[in-house]
């Protein structure tokens, strides 16, 4: 078989042995089908990655009018936020949403991508973290990236985490802090949420202080962003300021801190990243940098609809603000 082709439904057939309708019953689920067929069908499909919307969109040129999203949790308030404002402006638009959470699970997240590209969507719109994943490499697919990058093909929907990170480090050393940390994503994590620490370190080199990052692992539990930070805490008692990652760990930080001995804000300052309704309204006290969520979300679904309709569209950077609280 050519492999600069995408694989058609009669490749699959000839590789599982069976005809081609027995193919399409299966993808289907149409009809009685044995166990084995189901199998061999599956593997072939599998072991060709063959998506059936793509050879759907190619002969019949199909608009089923959904959209995917996939995103790690509705857990965060910042991802369930975005979510429900995705959902209503491509609702606006006349657009249903199969809307996936993956736990940043990369195998979760091909099963999810699967089974999307299986349903014939028209777009695909992913805030998860796993950006090298097969499917995510189509073509034919019109994709939109929030805060991840993918290849040069998929655009990226990010807010200006360059500026987040000035923001707050500027802020913790004008308030006095001088042994500031910042947390953060994986090193190796290819995603515009690293200018934040780029950002982080240059200010705190153009001010000759340390500047400390503590990783955590993008699948970080909240056992384990406990031991994480408790580290932090134990290895650096002279801790007086903290950019956090996000509102969720700067908000659990703020509750560890009390365990140190380090009062928040007289011994200890910290500031978040996100900024998101549910955020504000549980910890109005936390100084965050703010995410136009509402705009990322529109902008996503402007860019997504210009792909749709074969259009040329650029990668969109929103600005931030900062938020400010008592705790900086």
């Amino acid at each position: 078989m050519n492999n600069h082709r995408a694989p058609k439904l009669e490749d699959v057939a000839k590789l599982a042995g069976v005809s081609k309708a027995t193919v399409s019953h299966v993808l289907n689920r149409r009809g009685y089908l044995s166990q084995k067929t189901i199998t061999k069908v599956e593997n072939a499909v599998r072991q060709l990655n063959y998506h059936p919307n793509t050879v759907a969109r190619q002969l019949y040129k199909q608009k089923t009018n959904i959209i995917g999203m996939i995103f790690p949790s509705v857990d965060n308030p910042f991802f369930c936020q975005l979510e429900a404002e995705i959902e209503h402006y491509l609702d606006k638009e006349g657009y249903r949403v199969l809307m996936c959470n993956s736990k940043n699970d990369p195998e979760k997240e091909e099963r999810y991508l699967k089974n999307l590209l299986t349903h014939q969507i028209d777009g695909l719109i992913i805030g998860s973290h796993n950006q090298h994943l097969q499917g995510y490499q189509h073509r034919e697919l019109p994709i939109v990236a929030i805060d991840k990058n993918i290849n040069e093909n998929v655009p990226v929907v990010s807010s200006d985490n360059y500026q987040g990170g000035v923001l707050a480090t500027r802020r913790l050393i004008a308030d006095g802090c001088r042994h500031i940390f910042h947390t953060n994503g994986p090193l190796d994590f290819d995603s515009p949420t690293q200018e934040r620490r780029r950002a982080f370190e240059q200010v705190m080199a153009e001010n000759n202080l340390p500047a400390i990052t503590y990783h955590l692992s993008l699948t970080a539990t909240f056992e384990d962003k406990v031991s994480v930070f408790n580290q932090l805490f134990i290895e650096h008692p002279e801790v007086d300021g903290i950019f956090a990652a996000n509102d969720m760990d700067a908000s659990l930080l703020i509750s560890l801190a009390k365990k140190f001995g380090k009062q928040v804000p007289e011994d200890l300052k910290i500031i978040g990243y996100d900024g998101a309704n549910t955020t504000r309204f549980l910890r109005p006290e936390l100084t965050t940098i703010k995410q136009p969520i509402d705009q990322i979300a529109k902008v996503a679904v402007q860019l997504l609809l210009a792909r749709i309709d074969h259009c040329p569209v650029q990668s969109v950077v929103l600005p931030v603000s900062i938020v400010n609280g008592t705790t900086a």
